[in-house]
C-alpha cells in the first residue's frame, strides 16, 4: 500500500498542480498581453512559451523536488492510509494524460519520419542561396514550402511554388523559414503539443498554444522583414500566392514543421499581410533587443524555476510541511 499511496499522490500532484498553474497561466497572458503589444513579434513568442511550458515545469519540480522527498522521509512505511475512490481517479485521470502525451509524441515523431522518407524517395535536392540545411524540390498538390524536422530539418518546396513566385519573392520566403530556423520553432512547437496533451480537462492551453502559433509566424515575417521594405513586400507577395494555390478543403498534414502558409484561416494571412505592409510603408521596424532580452528572461526564467525549487526542498521544515499538506489531502480525498 505504501509503494501504491506514493505513486498515486505523485500522479494526482502533478494533475492538480498543472491544471491550477495552467489556469495561472492563461491569466498572466491576459494581463500580460496589451503591455507586450509593443514588443516584437519574436519577443512576445519567447514569453508566451515561457507562460505556457512553466506549468508542467512547476508540476515535476514540486513533485519531485517536494512531495517526493517528504513522502519518502516521513511516511511510514507500514502505513494504514488507503488509495480512496476520490485520489484513485485523479491518479488514473494524470496517468491518463500522461501516457496520452507520450503517445501523441511518438506517433507525431512516426508520422513525421514516414512522411519525411515518402518524400525524400521522391524528391530533387536543389540548391538555394543563404539555405544552410538540405533543401528538395518536390511535387505536391498543396503549395508547400516549409522546414521539416526537428534535430535535422530539411527545407521542401513544393514544384508550382518554384514556378509561381519570383526570385525575390522565393529568396522572401525563405528568409521567413530562416526565422523558424533561428528560433527553433519546430523543436518549440513539439513541446507545446506535449503540454496540451499531458493535460486534456484545462482547455485554456489551447488558446496559448494559438497565440503563440501565430505571434511565431509574426515573428519569421518580422526576420524575413529586416533584410529591407522590399523584402518585406516581396514576402506579402508570396503570401498571397501561395494562399491562392491552397486546394479546397485541403490541409498540409506533416506533425512538426513550420510553413510559410499552413493550415491557417484567411484572416491569419490577410493580417501578416497586412503588418508586412505597414513595415514597408514606415520603412521602420523595431530593432530594439528586446527579443534577445526575452530569451534571457526565459532561460532565466526557468533556471530560477529550478534552483529556488532546490533550495526550498532542501529545508526540512518545509518537506516537514509538505507532507502535512499532503496528510491533509488524503484526508479530504477519502
Amino acid at each position: 500500500m505504501y509503494e501504491l499511496l506514493g505513486i498515486c499522490l505523485v500522479l494526482a500532484g502533478l494533475l492538480t498542480i498543472n491544471a491550477f498553474a495552467s489556469l495561472a497561466a492563461a491569466a498572466a497572458w491576459r494581463l500580460l498581453e496589451r503591455p507586450t503589444r509593443n514588443l516584437s513579434a519574436r519577443a512576445r513568442a519567447e514569453i508566451l512559451f515561457v507562460i505556457r511550458i512553466s506549468p508542467p515545469a512547476l508540476a515535476v519540480i514540486s513533485v519531485v523536488a517536494f512531495l517526493v522527498p517528504s513522502f519518502l522521509v516521513y511516511e511510514p512505511h507500514a502505513t494504514t492510509e488507503v488509495v480512496s475512490k476520490k485520489l484513485g481517479v485523479l491518479a488514473v485521470v494524470s496517468a491518463g494524460g500522461v501516457g496520452f502525451a507520450l503517445w501523441r509524441g511518438l506517433r507525431s515523431w512516426w508520422a513525421t519520419k514516414t512522411l519525411l522518407r515518402k518524400w525524400l524517395a521522391t524528391a530533387e535536392r536543389i540548391r538555394l542561396p543563404r539555405v544552410g540545411i538540405p533543401t528538395f524540390r518536390i511535387r505536391h498538390p498543396f503549395p508547400i514550402i516549409a522546414v521539416v524536422g526537428t534535430i535535422r530539418p530539411h527545407l521542401f518546396i513544393a514544384r508550382h511554388v518554384l514556378q509561381t513566385l519570383t526570385n525575390e519573392e522565393l529568396i522572401a520566403a525563405i528568409a521567413h523559414e530562416c526565422g523558424h530556423l533561428a528560433a527553433r520553432d519546430n523543436l518549440k512547437r513539439s513541446a507545446l503539443r506535449a503540454c496540451r496533451d499531458a493535460l486534456m480537462i484545462v482547455p485554456c492551453g489551447r488558446s496559448l498554444d494559438r497565440a503563440w502559433a501565430e505571434t511565431a509566424e509574426c515573428a519569421a515575417d518580422e526576420h524575413a522583414a529586416h533584410k529591407s521594405p522590399a523584402t518585406a513586400l516581396d514576402l506579402a507577395s508570396a503570401l498571397v500566392k501561395i494562399a491562392k494555390m491552397v486546394p479546397a478543403g485541403s490541409h498540409a498534414a506533416m506533425p512538426v514543421a513550420a510553413f510559410l502558409v499552413g493550415n491557417e484561416e484567411t484572416r491569419g494571412v490577410n493580417a501578416r499581410v497586412g503588418r508586412l505592409l505597414e513595415i514597408a510603408s514606415t520603412s521602420k521596424l523595431d530593432r530594439t533587443p528586446n527579443s534577445t532580452l526575452a530569451k534571457i528572461f526565459a532561460i532565466s526564467s526557468l533556471s530560477l524555476l529550478v534552483v529556488l525549487g532546490v533550495m526550498v526542498a532542501s529545508n526540512a521544515q518545509v518537506l516537514r510541511t509538505v507532507h502535512s499538506l499532503i496528510e491533509h489531502a488524503v484526508r479530504v480525498l477519502s
